[in-house]
């Protein structure tokens, strides 16, 4: 099959490699149609890790299913499906628990399996792939991971309708990070330094919009909340953005306020100072999200497929560019590009 492949330099090589297979009977082998490129993927665009290199990456993906095994039948060949890519090793207290988003196995064992989205073919377990009703697009059904995310650190926020919400960043969790915080009856303010994303934000229905490079955006937050600040702030940059946003988001809250830290934190990242008295003193929470697993006896990812069906939040808007798997370089720069080209989310076609 044809695969994106990482070189040593952190860029792409197309190559033919060896199609996966169904090791047990509980799998299912897809074709691949539309993935994305996420934000922890351009974390690692042009950068040097031994670790990546010959690798197939992507983890927002949508296909065909092509073979199951024997005692799969949630799924069958020719349904159109979106494939969960948080899996962990299945047997650790956590994933025992359906905590598996935090299994200390979890990036060996989806990067094995079904965190491959830059090629033709993925094998799975079975309760990872979710059926397509015939409404909801490959191109939608991609961005099921981001919003998934997004509504993992939203149930750990404790939102609430009328909650005075601010968001930094406007990238694809930011910005899904506005619309389920919308959804659910929340006013939100959300902060970015990218016109484009800022415009996209207010055709989404932010509330308001802050231009974090020519405003201060702290005090728009206290305008905007009459002078508490926000009840939740979601820290949605990450990377290298964080040792500000992360400190602007404690400054944003008010007393007794949650901090959701959703963005990613560089590798080794120990060194970001936030005023510890004051946070303590106000009772403010840090709350640190990863990925996305179960919501009580619901799959949180299966709950994200069933808003976009409903028409509850509308995906559509987001998808502002669309390349072949052969021009997979061109769609990382484009994305990494974002202020010149106005990229949000870019989807693969393959």
């Amino acid at each position: 099959m044809k695969a994106a492949l990482k070189t040593a330099e952190g860029t792409f090589a197309l190559a033919q490699v060896e199609r996966p297979i169904i090791p047990a009977p509980n799998f299912v082998l897809a074709r691949v149609r539309v993935a994305g490129i996420c934000g922890t993927d351009l974390r690692h665009w042009k950068k040097h890790d031994p670790a990546l290199e010959c690798h197939i990456m992507g983890h927002e993906l949508a296909g065909e299913v092509v073979e199951v095994g024997a005692d799969v039948s949630n799924v069958k060949p020719g349904d159109r499906v979106v494939i969960e890519t948080v899996m962990g090793d299945g047997v650790c207290e956590y994933c025992r628990v359906q905590r598996y988003n935090i299994c200390e196995h979890l990036y060996d064992v989806r990067t094995r399996y079904v965190s491959r989205a830059y090629a033709e073919y993925v094998s799975g377990p079975a309760e990872k792939f979710y059926p397509l009703p015939d409404h909801v697009s490959f191109e939608e059904a991609s961005l099921i991971d981001t919003f998934s995310v997004c509504l993992h650190a939203q149930h750990l926020s404790g939102l609430g309708i009328n909650d005075k919400v601010a968001v930094i960043g406007a990238g694809p969790i930011g910005l899904g990070q506005m619309m389920l915080a919308k959804a659910s009856g929340a006013d939100v303010i959300i902060c970015d330094k990218v016109a484009s994303s800022l415009d996209l934000a207010r055709e989404l229905g932010a509330d308001a919009v802050v231009d974090s490079d020519r405003e201060d955006a702290v005090e728009r937050v206290r305008a905007f909340t009459g002078g508490k600040g926000a009840d939740i702030v979601f820290e949605c940059a990450g990377g290298d953005a964080m040792p500000t946003t992360l400190p602007q988001a404690t400054k944003m809250v008010r007393r007794a306020g949650k901090v959701v830290i959703v963005g990613g934190f560089n590798a080794g990242e120990t060194s970001i100072p936030l005023e510890w008295q004051r946070l303590q003193m106000s009772e403010i929470q840090l709350i640190l999200s990863a990925s996305f697993a179960m919501h009580d006896i619901y799959r949180e990812q299966g709950m994200v497929l069933d808003l976009i069906a409903k028409g509850r939040i509308d995906v559509k808007k987001m998808i502002t560019h669309r390349f072949p798997l052969d021009r997979i370089n061109e769609a990382f720069d484009t994305a990494q590009r974002k202020e010149e080209t106005g990229a949000v989310f870019v989807a693969i076609t393959i």
